[in-house]
């Protein structure tokens, strides 16, 4: 069954015409685009058709948006973007299904492989049950898995808008730091790509250290996130080793919240764009510090399977998949 997928970001929207077969999905054209380029999904989407091979026209598609889909509409949340299934079915003909960008990596996960995934906690050997997805990128997004006896059933979440809660001095003071810029610091303030920059601005700040030159000019001419993490990789500077640091724990801290809330006994899943960049840290130890350090439940977390998602096409394959499962179902 050919499917038009698309994995709808703040910072890129890929869009792919795939063939699904069962829980295999093979990717037959795709393109990646600068999402802010566009005003708009439409016009973007009408790009992509019309420079798709004829031969590759699908009359479904399926979406995975970062941010709330209500109903079969949704606002991104880190874009400007309204984007109506409804009227896209009404603009280019196919059948549409909306879904949230977590919740469609969540379908997604069937389509892996062992090789796709990089074990941090192998878990219990009978591990079974409810499992959960985070994933740290432009955002930070958050879904569950109800294991119903049989499948898992994804769910979307908005889990990355809760509060952050800080948990020593330096934590409580970053709180304060950054309620003088939000109404709201949720943890995606923190745990994501924006909040990558904060770590890194506060901490400058905290410990009255300035950015050395280069490392300025890198944050200025490029992607200011990277620019932060690859120094910290490469050893480079003292302040950004620092903040990656910090990052990693935040990340490890949060993802065990999510999986204490859902309970994700079946396993917890780390996607998104960062995670594949920073794996030795995410190895080092620091992250599943974090994610076990919740008092008396870190023996239920220690048998929970925690594992990396290295495979950046998962948030396409989840699309395709939810698109033939509903079209099987309509048969």
């Amino acid at each position: 069954m050919k499917i038009l997928a698309g994995d709808i970001g703040g910072t890129k929207t890929r869009l792919a015409i795939v063939d699904v077969e069962g829980a295999q999905v093979r990717i037959l054209h795709e393109v990646s685009y600068p999402s802010r380029d566009y005003a708009e999904f439409g016009i973007l989407l009408e790009d992509f058709l019309h420079a798709s091979p004829r031969d590759f026209r699908a009359g479904t598609a399926a979406f995975g948006i970062a941010g709330p889909v209500q109903g079969r509409a949704v606002h991104t949340t880190n874009l400007p973007w309204r984007i109506d299934a409804d009227a896209l079915q009404r603009q280019f003909g196919f059948s549409c299904t909306l879904l949230n960008d977590l919740e469609a990596t969540a379908y997604g996960l069937p389509a892996l492989g062992t090789e796709d995934l990089l074990i941090l906690q192998a878990g219990a050997e009978s591990a079974c049950g409810n499992a959960a997805v985070i994933a740290a990128g432009t955002g930070l997004g958050e879904a569950g898995l109800y294991w119903d006896g049989k499948n898992h059933q994804p769910f979307a979440t908005e889990g990355g808008h809760a509060s952050f809660s800080p948990s020593n001095t330096q934590e409580f003071a970053l709180l304060r730091h950054l309620q003088l810029q939000h109404q709201h610091v949720s943890w995606e303030r923190v745990v994501s790509g924006m909040g990558l920059l904060s770590l890194h601005e506060f901490l400058r700040q905290y410990r009255n250290v300035a950015a050395p030159e280069w490392l300025s000019a890198e944050m200025r001419d490029g992607d200011a996130a990277a620019a932060i993490a690859n120094a910290a990789l490469a050893g480079r500077d003292e302040i950004c080793a620092a903040t990656l640091e910090w990052f990693v724990r935040l990340y490890g801290a949060e993802a065990g919240n999510l999986a204490l809330k859902v309970m994700s006994r079946g396993g917890l899943y780390l996607g998104g764009g960062i995670a594949p960049k920073i794996l030795p840290l995410l190895r080092s130890g620091i992250f599943m510090e974090a994610f076990l350090g919740k008092g008396r439940m870190r023996p239920l977390l220690e048998a929970m399977p925690v594992k990396v998602i290295l495979n950046d096409r998962a948030a396409l394959y989840g699309p395709a998949l939810r698109a033939a499962q509903l079209a099987n179902e309509a048969l």
